[in-house]
């Protein structure tokens, strides 16, 4: 009889002491900074595509199909309140749609570096900070009115 009453006090006792040990370990662990979990670096992101209708001779001639990538340095992206690939598709379509001398038939005389130049540059400016490091060109064609019905 004597051997079961010990037998429970040293369970007891085993018990409160890796409770405590526990207990102790996790408050040691809260005052460590926590580990980053992600790593730093560039990041590359893709806006979805977008549809910019061409319009001249008084109705719509065909869209612009249009995708882009961005660089841009991951830790600034976490601390973003705000993902910046909508203020990416915004700035292209304003920049795409805007261009008087834009020749949608002609894609090959389009300066492409300068669109994405001008991209980098507003949506910079309008996030306040230089979180885009480059814009990219995914994808862009010209689609017909008479292609589409097809």
């Amino acid at each position: 009889m004597i051997r079961f009453i010990l037998t429970g006090v040293w369970a007891c006792i085993v018990t409160a002491g890796a409770a405590f040990a526990i207990s102790y370990w996790k408050e040691s662990n809260a005052a460590l900074p926590p580990k980053q979990e992600y790593l730093d670096g560039l990041a590359y992101e893709k806006t979805k595509v977008i549809n910019v209708p061409m319009i001249a001779e008084g109705s719509i001639q065909g869209y612009i199909v249009a995708q882009f990538v961005f660089t841009a340095d991951s830790k600034v992206l976490r601390q973003l309140p705000v993902p910046p690939d909508a203020f990416v598709v915004d700035e292209a379509f304003r920049k795409i749609y805007g261009d008087e001398k834009f020749d949608f038939k002609n894609l090959a005389r389009y300066d492409l570096s300068r669109l994405t130049q001008m991209i980098k540059e507003r949506v910079n400016k309008r996030l306040q900070a230089d979180v885009l490091q480059d814009v990219l060109v995914e994808d862009f064609n010209y689609v017909s009115k008479d292609q589409i019905r097809r």
